[in-house]
């Protein structure tokens, strides 16, 4: 394990030898493939309400998940007691649910590299807990300070630093060491007696607690969240109907995200439930939309060195101008359709079985001018902030509320809306792309995908987009 065998050890209690013994033994009743992931995870989180702390956690977990595939059966057993016998009672429990031939685990095991997509020397949950509780108390004055209809704000923040350690049967082992971060501002505005309105925002990665000092300090979020809820205040109920619908950059990118990404996904593709099922190499988009998932981007929420089955992560092109070119595939649906790993199997932790999941995923810029998409819209709707939404991966329809729009009247945005709702289906939605922006921007670092009950961060992107037809749900 060459210098890391003293980490190993450290965090983990366990040698080369142990891993290959344990590895062995997942094999010992037949398997094509059995892998080992090693998880230690320190977190923190403050919450401020009515400016007192009310919240301060720190907490540490750590355990092990054993795999064995045998064809497309996965046996899976974890444990959160790094002793010796309690790893072999895992891997023969995994080895027992996934019984097939005997097989035998390579030797020696080798690192599969190493990179460094975020070079953190000291971790945000590594610092002082005072400087992190000065960060929120900024946030809250600043929140309170803005604006005399603010009557209540909360302030959250959370930090982990993860260690995971991944070894497999073909021998390779790979470790990674993954910080995160994140700050979330929400207020409460009202008008005289009005309806009070809310407004949120946040930001963070994989970065150093100086982010939020110096490049997103407290007051950005505090103000942004601020801003949101003030034009709610002046909000006029939306229409509903069939309407153009412009997408502004940025966060709106979850729509792509929760409408298209998911589809392709390969578990759900090999299964044939998609909505992308057998579909490569067909046009299932404007030609003018190129979409992209990508681990590799420095410091992004999204971001890994390594996925969590030890794949290092990748720039996959999945839409190129329209035409389906490929999905996020894990170990196990490469293995069954003859392909490769992407680098996207990714787990919650090591109580989960991995699965193909998204990094980053995002529409590559145009070449239209924002303000000229714009300009282009008779009547329609903008829509700059997203707040929940569902979508049904076998047919690609989905609905989402947009916690922030405006009309677009004469080429111009006018009023601000309140309650609208985008209504369609993905694949047609990205059928009537008529105009893409070159004004590509990626999420501040919110982002959390859930599927089939487990959540991991990711980061989502988008241009200015124009979709000239798509249902908005609304209460004028």
């Amino acid at each position: 394990m060459g210098l890391s065998e003293s980490f190993f050890a450290q965090k983990f209690g366990i040698s080369s030898t142990d891993l290959e013994r344990y590895l062995a033994e997942a094999l010992s009743r037949g398997g094509d493939y059995a892998d080992l992931y090693f998880e230690y995870v320190s977190t923190s989180s403050l919450g401020l309400e009515e400016s007192i702390l009310k919240s301060a956690t720190q907490g540490v977990t750590l355990g092990v998940g054993v795999r064995v595939i045998t064809g497309e059966r996965t046996g899976y057993a974890y444990s959160d007691d790094l002793g010796s016998e309690k790893i072999m009672q895992a891997a023969r429990v995994a080895a027992c649910i996934s019984s097939g031939p005997a097989s035998i685990v390579k030797t020696p095991l080798e690192s599969t590299g190493k990179r460094d997509l975020y070079p953190i020397l000291t971790s945000p949950n590594e610092a002082s807990l005072m400087e992190r509780v000065a960060l929120v108390r900024r946030a809250d004055e600043c929140a309170r300070s803005a604006d005399p209809r603010v009557f209540q704000v909360q302030v959250s923040y959370a930090d982990q630093l993860k260690h995971v350690l991944v070894a497999a049967s073909d021998g390779t082992i790979s470790f990674d060491r993954q910080p995160l971060a994140r700050m979330n501002v929400s207020v409460l505005a009202r008008e005289g007696e009005g309806v009070p309105q809310n407004g949120y925002h946040g930001g963070g990665g994989r970065v150093e607690l100086s982010w939020f000092q110096k490049e997103h300090p407290p007051e950005y979020f505090a103000k942004e969240a601020v801003r949101q809820a003030l034009v709610q205040l002046e909000a006029v109920d939306a229409p509903a109907g069939e309407t153009t619908v412009v997408l502004g950059p940025g966060w709106p990118g979850i729509l792509l995200h929760e409408a298209v990404g998911h589809g392709l996904e390969a578990d759900f593709n090999r299964k044939g439930v998609s909505a992308f099922s057998n579909r490569i190499g067909q046009l299932v988009a404007s030609p003018l939309c190129t979409i992209v998932d990508d681990g590799t981007i420095a410091n992004r929420r999204g971001s890994l060195n390594v996925d969590d089955e030890g794949s290092p992560t990748q720039s996959n092109v999945l839409i190129e101008n329209g035409i389906l070119r490929g999905y996020l595939t894990d170990k196990l649906s490469a293995k069954v359709t003859g392909g490769k790993s992407t680098g996207s199997g990714r787990r919650e932790s090591y109580q989960a079985i991995p699965m193909p999941r998204m990094t980053n995923t995002f529409m590559l810029a145009g070449e239209s001018d924002p303000d000229e998409i714009v300009r282009s819209v008779k009547k329609g709707v903008y829509c700059t902030t997203f707040g929940g939404g569902q979508v049904d991966i076998t047919s690609g329809n989905f609905v989402f509320s947009a916690s922030e729009s405006y009309l677009i009247e004469d080429g111009k945005i006018t009023k601000p809306l309140r309650g609208a709702t985008l209504i369609g289906n993905g694949p047609e939605a990205m059928r009537h792309v008529s105009m893409v922006g070159n004004d590509l921007k990626l999420d501040e670092g919110v982002g959390v995908c859930g599927k089939e009950g487990q959540s991991v961060p990711v980061g989502v992107g988008i241009p200015t987009i124009k979709i000239d037809k798509m249902t908005v749900g609304g209460t004028a």
